[in-house]
């Protein structure tokens, strides 16, 4: 159940960083309070999942999932640029998640 909890914590991470985006700097209010709900909720369930998973391994997955995320919400609805160097970078941070999964107890 932890993994589960620390999935959604970073899937909540993309939505909150999504919707900080759409406040255009906390100008609009229902993108402002997606932000703030979201956040606590991913801050939330990070922490639970952190009862049962060392702090490196959670947290390194947690942005994670957000950085990887956000970088697929960028390119899929905000249209940001898709390049090798870019792509590379997406491959590598996913590489490393998969490592820090693979080695935690």
């Amino acid at each position: 159940m932890p993994w589960f909890y620390l999935l959604i914590a970073g899937a909540l991470e993309v939505v909150w960083a999504y919707s900080m985006k759409q406040s255009h700097g906390f100008t609009r209010l229902v993108p402002t309070l997606i932000t703030l709900v979201t956040m606590l909720g991913s801050f939330w369930l990070l922490s639970v999942a952190m009862r049962s998973i060392p702090l490196g391994t959670a947290y390194t997955i947690w942005t994670g999932i957000g950085a990887i995320g956000a970088f697929l919400v960028g390119i899929v609805f905000l249209a940001e640029p898709v390049n090798a160097m870019r792509v590379v970078a997406a491959i590598l941070i996913v590489s490393g998640l998969v490592l820090m999964k693979v080695s935690s107890t």
